[in-house]
């Protein structure tokens, strides 16, 4: 274990020597509030020495997380990061960054065929509490998730020969401790080392410290008043009922003896909110629960890609329990999205649109919103096809793409002064979900326009706008007259709400700033994309040839002009905006 500390520090000090990871400087007002996975450094740990006898074999791994029963523990408040949390969520961000996974499995050799293994997953809790426990136990496993692929190629190299290994441990995406023990020091020590290759290093070490020092961590005696903060499990005395529980889950632990380890846990989830009761978290840590077990996002996600499914195929084929079952799958999924946003603004204390990751949540749930009221006002389906396509696409990149702000922190200082900043913020985003809403109506145009010549095509389009009649009488122009309304309809609103949007937001800059107008990248990038909608205004008024091809095609490059404007100015460009 020191050697595994040594190790600690000469990632950390390749990581940084090497140079700084941002690339500018922002004011401190504009940053989000620094964040530290490790809460306490150097704390003794309350379940004990860890164990220097043979770690368990998989199967008894296995066998032991079965039998063992974590759920009292699961709402147990925990201060990390700024907040209370529960310790369910600390074991899940603990396991996410260590393993880069949601988490964490094992992986079996099957005795009867050496090339075939079976993955043995745990509970993210389980596999929180046994890093401080059993550490040694994954020592030699694949524990430490190297997304960056020539870091995790030069550690592999380093350890094994044999292609076959290499071959294996680069599938897997994940290193053993013993791996970075034996080699990051020769690897870290290299020269002009690029820059992803720095953040790979400095993911590695906030990963090795986790390992190392999660205990530190188990920040779960509340405090007596609301301004004070709360204090280690360490820092109780030995007599106090939660030491002995702790003292007696870690040897139970240790013993494989889940019965005990039951019984502590038991009178664990009893005791600590008996101390300082009053100040301790009651309602919020029961729906931060329900948060964390309903995965409404994910859930939302699938739903919505069934739901446009149905929707196409009920398109195609003309079938009524299609239609029925797309219409019944995009409700559910807006109710999941909106259970997800709804718990997470009342867990965070604030309207959750501080974030990339939480404003993709809202931009996707006010689509669906405006897809499904425009879908029963109008009563055609492209708009709920619409709704559903957007809820899909942006979930699925929210959730399976590791964009930044996934897990609930505090806000930026900057973010908290001024009421305005929720109406601008929300209406831009209401934009981009009409922006996006736009996008897809436009192309089922594009569709319909240059396969004209594919009854199916148009038909398709027609049963989209409850126009099947006319495209069997042979009102194809009809069809594409119904769409280009269509797109219109959302595109004017798209229009309307961004202008506002942007000017509510010089009004907060204003008010924040000290003025109103500074060409930072943002404004400047907003500021086109809406320039893209007032030139679709501006053809429609000069009543060209095809106008509705050329809103089609407008729709499609303002989407993307707002695509750039959302993430590659926020991602890639210095501004006063870096915390979008």
């Amino acid at each position: 274990m020191k050697t595994l500390v040594r190790v600690l520090g000469v990632i950390a000090l390749a990581a940084v020597s090497h140079g700084g990871l941002r690339a500018w400087a922002q004011p401190a007002g504009n940053e989000h509030p620094q964040t530290a996975m490790l809460s306490s450094e150097g704390k003794a740990n309350p379940f004990g020495a860890p164990s220097t006898g043979p770690a368990m074999t998989i199967d008894a791994k296995r066998d032991f997380a079965a039998k063992v029963d974590l759920s009292p523990l699961r709402d147990l408040g925990v201060y990390h990061n700024g907040r209370i949390k529960i310790l369910d969520t600390l074991a899940r961000e603990t396991v996410s960054t260590i393993a880069n996974r949601k988490d964490y499995y094992d992986i079996r050799p099957d005795p009867q065929n050496p090339d075939k293994a079976t993955r043995v997953k745990y509970d993210p809790l389980f596999t929180f509490l046994d890093l401080i426990i059993d550490p040694a136990y994954y020592h030699d496993k694949p524990l430490l998730g190297v997304n960056y692929l020539p870091l995790r190629e030069e550690l592999i190299s380093r350890e094994y020969s044999a292609r076959e290994q290499v071959e294996y441990w680069k599938r897997v995406a994940r290193v053993s401790p013993r791996i970075i023990e034996r080699h990051i020091q020769a690897v870290a020590g290299g020269q002009n080392l690029a820059e992803p290759f720095r953040k790979a290093l400095s993911d590695l070490n906030e990963a090795m410290g986790l390992y190392l020092g999660s205990a530190g961590n188990l920040m779960m005696v509340a405090s007596d008043a609301p301004d004070k903060p709360w204090s280690h499990l360490s820092t109780l005395a030995p007599e106090h009922p939660v030491s002995k529980a702790t003292a007696r889950l870690g040897s139970a632990w240790r013993a494989g003896d889940a019965e005990g380890v039951n019984g502590a846990v038991r009178t664990l989830a009893e005791e600590l909110p008996k101390i300082n009761g009053a100040m301790y978290p009651t309602t919020r840590r029961t729906l931060e629960r329900v948060y964390n077990a309903s995965n409404a996002f994910e859930w939302g996600m699938w739903l919505y890609a069934g739901s446009l499914v149905s929707l196409l195929l009920a398109f195609g084929t003309g079938r009524r329990w299609l239609r029925v079952a797309g219409v019944g799958l995009l409700s559910g999924a807006v109710a999941m999205h909106l259970l997800g946003f709804g718990l997470r603004c009342i867990i965070a204390e604030r309207y959750s649109i501080q974030n990339q990751f939480e404003s993709m949540t809202g931009v996707s749930l006010f689509a669906a919103i405006v897809g499904i009221v425009l879908a029963l006002g109008r009563r055609q389906l492209i708009f709920a096809t619409a709704a559903a396509g957007v809820g899909f696409l942006i979930l699925v990149t929210a959730t399976q793409t590791g964009i930044p702000g996934s897990t609930i922190q505090r806000e930026a200082a900057i973010l908290n002064t001024s009421v305005l900043l929720k109406y601008h913020v929300t209406i831009v985003l209401f934009s981009y979900g009409l922006i996006s809403l736009g996008f897809i109506t436009s192309l089922f145009y594009l569709l319909a326009h240059y396969f004209r010549q594919s009854g199916a095509t148009v038909a398709l389009a027609g049963e989209a706008l409850g126009a099947g009649a006319a495209v069997a009488s042979g009102g194809k122009a009809r069809v594409l007259a119904d769409l280009d309304r269509a797109q219109m309809t959302i595109l004017q609103l798209a229009f309307w709400t961004l202008g506002v949007g942007i000017l509510l937001g010089a009004w907060w800059a204003d008010h924040s700033w000290g003025r109103w107008w500074a060409f930072d990248p943002k404004e400047l990038w907003a500021l086109v994309t809406w320039i893209v909608y007032l030139i679709v205004i501006h053809v429609r008024l000069a009543g060209i040839k095809d106008r509705g091809l050329t809103t089609a095609w407008l729709s499609i490059v303002g989407f993307f002009t707002m695509l750039w404007c959302y993430f590659g100015v926020n991602l890639l460009l210095p501004g006063l905006h870096a915390y979008a």
